[in-house]
């Protein structure tokens, strides 16, 4: 082979290699939307999106769990917002569900569920098993690094016009 010749398939190797990574990260995507949006209507039905539904699981966390006391406080003061926290904990979830499905702002989205789902983790501590959430936090990371809607999401498109953004 000449070196055109291998330069060529050097590059096609890189660019298959790229489609496999994207299309990895684009199914991490579309689970991690996938659970957020299931989650909603898994909460939805069991009341926890009502005042006295969020605030009854928040102080079970307070009661059960070993996060620390700052944390338990800050728990507290959501437990006792709760008018205003639960609606805005369905609303967050169902959001990054569908932002992350659509990969529309995947890069956003995926930081703010990487946030979110690393509060959920330290509320947790002690009343669930550790890697339950500790996972999805991780794969929402690698969603914000690796720009995962690029690959079967919106923000493919939004790239063509604005390819060096940070939004996707």
């Amino acid at each position: 082979m000449t070196t055109r010749e291998e330069r060529a398939e050097s590059e096609a190797s890189v660019g298959s290699s790229r489609m496999q990574a994207g299309a990895g990260l684009a199914l991490v995507r579309l689970t991690i939307g996938a659970m957020f949006v299931w989650v909603f209507f898994e909460n939805l039905g069991k009341g926890l999106y009502t005042p006295s539904g969020y605030a009854q699981l928040i102080n079970n966390y307070i009661r059960q769990g070993h996060a620390p006391a700052v944390w338990k406080s800050v728990m507290a003061l959501m437990a006792s917002h709760a008018q205003m926290a639960a609606p805005l904990q369905a609303a967050t979830e169902i959001s990054l569900g569908i932002l992350l499905v659509l990969g529309l702002l995947t890069r956003p989205a995926a930081l703010v569920a990487c946030a979110y789902l690393a509060s959920l983790w330290i509320s947790e501590w002690g009343t669930a098993w550790i890697w339950e959430l500790l996972v999805p936090v991780l794969a929402s990371l690698a969603l914000v690094v690796g720009r995962a809607g690029r690959t079967w999401g919106i923000d493919a498109r939004l790239a063509r016009t604005r390819p060096n953004s940070q939004w996707w």
